[in-house]
């Protein structure tokens, strides 16, 4: 498995999948052929069908200005691969023509076509949570441990730079009201959520989860800096859970910190086995599998087993399972910013039962994590983030 580096990335809303991905596409393209005239970028499947939505176009122009770029949205080629395909040229100055074909797979990671492969080398050995399991159990660490062991200690400065992210990314978030960016003219809600009196200051907590999950999903949706948790689409969830908690039970910022790193596990279990990509699984492997890392966090933080802790992350992702993914107008915004907010509260839910019923699972985090793939491929397209289904289709303003 690879690095928590390449599964928490900063980085530019809306989605990582359709501007953080193209965007180092471009960046490569860029850096290989410096001399090239201009560019010609063909866009498919979701990247063609939602691309204005999520700003793909945007993000690909000022990554190659001042040099020109011609790009096209072909939405009718279909790539069997991945939805996410697209195709840069570079136009030398002889006339010739440099072509790649990138698939952004999730998470801004890139496969390339022809086995070139830009993701980060391994860091574990252990493919799944089985085998991380059983290598704590051997070793009698804790997953903390274990990430460390593998990441090295200086993993440490990099979830620092996460965590604060995350944390400012919310205060942004707060100061903000207006509406959002595009034809939808959704209000930012997060200030409000957060401002309005309470006749019942026992929901003060919950009411923190949720204006801490909007403030940072509206972030993303206004093209703002986030930390893809796993995904720019699902960024606001882990943050709601990890600052909420740090209010309301007064965490140190190095138990919250180990709770990132704990939750990570997770992400990338899904990651190696699966897919964090809406584009090829639906929402079950965006808002799903970052419940499923709140989840996994939040027991944690209430310091729960090692057993205990991939029962609360079953138990999140299980749920979310054929969740589907259909931004109406491709923008990131309905349903996409209330189900970061629902969600985390799922993940709270989920946490808090593995701890209750703290017996054998029959089902393990592996066996719904490869459910979730048979899943996602049992999907019709218009669930995987082509806006063609689901909410997208039915929604009129």
């Amino acid at each position: 498995m690879k690095s928590l580096r390449n599964l928490y990335k900063i980085g530019h809303g809306p989605s990582s999948s359709h501007t953080m991905g193209p965007a180092k596409a471009c960046k490569i393209m860029l850096d290989s052929f410096p001399d090239a005239l201009s560019f010609k970028v063909t866009l498919y499947g979701s990247l063609a069908l939602t691309g204005k939505g999520h700003l793909t176009d945007k993000v690909i122009e000022s990554t190659f200005a001042p040099k020109k770029v011609e790009i096209v949205f072909d939405y009718l080629t279909y790539c069997s691969y991945h939805s996410n395909t697209l195709d840069i040229i570079a136009v030398m100055p002889d006339g010739s023509e440099k072509t790649e074909r990138f698939y952004s797979i999730g998470g801004g990671s890139l496969e390339v076509k022809g086995g070139k492969n830009y993701l980060e080398e391994d860091v574990y050995k252990e493919n799944n949570f089985k085998q991380i399991k059983e290598y704590c159990n051997k070793r009698k660490m804790n997953l903390v441990d274990y990430v460390v062991e593998n990441e090295g200690s200086e993993i440490y400065e990099y979830i620092e730079e996460i965590y604060n992210q995350m944390e400012k990314t919310i205060e942004e978030g707060l100061k903000k009201e207006g509406l959002l960016p595009g034809k939808l003219g959704v209000k930012r809600k997060a200030k409000k959520i957060l401002e309005t009196p309470l006749s019942d200051q026992n929901m003060e907590y919950i009411r923190k989860v949720y204006a801490y999950a909007y403030a940072t999903s509206e972030e993303n949706a206004s093209g703002g800096i986030v930390v893809t948790a796993p995904t720019c689409g699902s960024s606001g969830l882990i943050p709601s859970l990890i600052f909420a908690a740090k209010d309301q039970y007064g965490f140190s910022k190095e138990r919250l910190m180990n709770a990132l790193l704990v939750a990570s596990i997770f992400g990338n279990v899904v990651k190696q086995n699966a897919s964090i990509s809406g584009a090829e699984a639906g929402c079950q492997a965006e808002v799903g599998v970052a419940c499923s890392m709140g989840a996994a966090a939040y027991a944690y933080l209430l310091g729960a087993s090692t057993h205990q802790i991939e029962v609360a992350a079953e138990i999140a992702l299980e749920h979310h399972l054929g969740l589907t993914c259909d931004p109406v107008l491709g923008y990131v915004q309905i349903p996409c910013i209330e189900r970061n907010a629902v969600c985390a509260l799922r993940a709270i839910n989920a946490a808090e039962l593995a701890i209750f019923i703290d017996s054998e699972n029959k089902v393990s985090f592996d066996m719904v994590v490869e459910t979730m793939l048979q899943t996602g491929r049992d999907l019709k397209e218009g669930y995987k983030e082509t806006s063609l289904g689901g909410l997208a289709k039915e929604f009129k303003d």
